[in-house]
């Protein structure tokens, strides 16, 4: 179950992650307290419905510290599963698992927590049309996990950084000299996917005509949003952007939108209640 992902050093992670732990002294308590001869045999378990995400990292924490530990998957990432499910049995060196289980168990619960709560924002919108997009709001030096975790949940990924589009907003607009002004500028740059944030219907025309490629309407009302897509015509995908929640998004989908963008994906999801419990063999 090796974990794979682009543009992501996963063993650099792992490592970072556990010498934060275990700083200059280690385990000082597994290793005064568990004889190292000591086998442990264990099983991570979920105490909630949850969508699972990271269990190839956890692996990872476990046999970077006992390369001999046997580790048997019982779910999968992207897998539904209800509250009480096992997710993972795990077998090795008791000092090496004490040692890991706490890196392994905050990725799994932080990353399944941001994969659970976009499927619920996902479910929310089907049958509409729309498409649910993560944004760059996240944890420092977390981002590849945090949105991998957001396509686990059925989400689709935003911008990845600075650099992948460009995304024109009031403050480009203001220095710029204009919402027109600052588009043909990205125009003439060269930059192929050329979002524009309009926050209002006026601002619409000149986006469109400067060569805006997508346009965010921002903290738009469903009234507002259904005259935007009107205007707009289909010429720009258009996404809706601000304040969306879980008890307001299906009013947003039915706009006619082709994209909602939610920050508290990844800025707010709860941490999914998972444990492991471990037995000397």
């Amino acid at each position: 179950m090796r974990f794979r992902l682009d543009g992501f050093d996963t063993d650099a992670f792992i490592a970072a992650t556990l010498a934060e732990d275990l700083g200059e002294a280690g385990d000082i308590t597994s290793a005064a307290v568990i004889p190292a001869e000591a086998r442990f045999a264990g099983v991570m378990d979920t105490r909630e419905a949850i969508v699972v995400a990271g269990l190839g990292l956890a692996e990872g924490f476990f046999q970077a510290l006992d390369p001999q530990a046997v580790i048997t998957p019982l779910a999968a990432d992207g897998d539904y599963v209800p509250a009480g499910t096992d997710l993972m049995r795990i077998e090795g060196s008791a000092r090496a698992m004490l040692t890991a289980e706490r890196s392994a168990l905050n990725t799994v619960q932080h990353l399944s927590g941001i994969a659970t709560l976009t499927r619920q924002y996902v479910d929310a919108i089907a049958g509409t049309g729309a498409t649910l997009l993560d944004t760059r709001k996240t944890i420092p030096g977390l981002r590849r996990l945090e949105k991998y975790a957001t396509r686990v949940g059925g989400a689709q990924n935003h911008r990845m950084g600075l650099w992948d589009a460009a995304m024109i907003k009031d403050n480009h607009v203001a220095v710029a000299g204009g919402i027109a002004a600052a588009v043909q500028r990205a125009v003439g740059a060269g930059i192929e996917r050329i979002i524009v944030e309009v926050d209002s219907l006026d601002q619409i025309a000149p986006a469109l005509d400067g060569g805006a490629t997508h346009l965010l309407l921002d903290n738009m009302g469903p009234d507002t949003l259904r005259q935007a897509v009107a205007m707009i015509g289909g010429r720009v995908p258009t996404e809706a952007s601000g304040g969306v929640r879980l008890d307001t998004i299906r009013a947003i989908a039915e706009t006619g939108v082709t994209y909602i963008s939610v920050g508290r994906l990844t800025q707010s999801a709860p941490a999914a209640d998972i444990g492991l419990d471990f037995a000397l063999l």
